[in-house]
């Protein structure tokens, strides 16, 4: 979670005491507290909240409403256009030789075409990582698109590295919102059917959220 970029977004946006933010599912899953205080630090006057944060955003000077938002919080949120406000990452937790012709994960619905290595990666459908997004998205490590393949678990996906060996456990896995996938979220959503605020209000709500200093 970046809050520079959230700010930056925001002084592009030009909203202001008139308009309404929209802070329900914890902020589209970024962080209710640190979204609605760049709001009211924008002048943002009123948002909406799901009825258990209404105490929460009254505390932060805002007015609870039920008028339609009128803050693009797509857009602030680097969602669609902005520099992304959220990125999704991990560690590999090993790595295997993968032969060609054997199958990875449940029903082996990818088989290798040829000799690679798999890496195991924490992010499965519990954490946002949706059933759908196997062998169709991708995930940087160390700088280079990676494959997502075979069908994602509950807790944890297989990433094809290839054969090289330059893959570790321990390297950091981005899903989206940083390096060569900076904008992969967008293919989550044509993946999935998904809207791309749908996508990171799960993962939001699913994950450990870390604050960028």
């Amino acid at each position: 979670m970046s809050p520079a970029a959230l700010v930056a977004n925001l002084e592009s946006a030009s909203v202001g005491a008139s308009d309404v933010g929209d802070l329900r599912r914890d902020a589209w899953g970024h962080g209710l507290l640190v979204v609605g205080r760049a709001l009211r630090h924008a002048g943002v006057g009123a948002v909406v909240v799901d009825a258990v944060d209404r105490a929460i955003a009254e505390d932060l000077g805002f007015v609870v409403t039920d008028a339609a938002p009128t803050v693009p919080m797509a857009r602030i949120l680097g969602l669609e256009g902005g520099a992304p406000v959220m990125s999704l990452r991990a560690r590999v937790l090993s790595t295997k030789p993968l032969r060609k012709g054997e199958g990875v994960s449940y029903g082996y619905i990818h088989r290798a075409a040829t000799d690679t290595r798999v890496a195991l990666v924490p992010g499965g459908y519990a954490q946002g990582v949706v059933r759908a997004l196997g062998n169709s998205v991708y995930v940087d490590i160390r700088g280079r698109r990676r494959r997502i393949v075979g069908r994602v678990a509950m807790d944890v996906c297989v990433v094809d590295v290839g054969s090289h060996g330059d893959v570790v456990p321990g390297d950091e896995v981005v899903f989206f919102g940083d390096g060569v996938v900076r904008d992969e979220l967008g293919q989550w959503a044509s993946a999935t059917g998904l809207r791309p605020a749908e996508l990171a209000a799960r993962v939001g709500l699913g994950t450990a959220r870390e604050v960028a200093e």
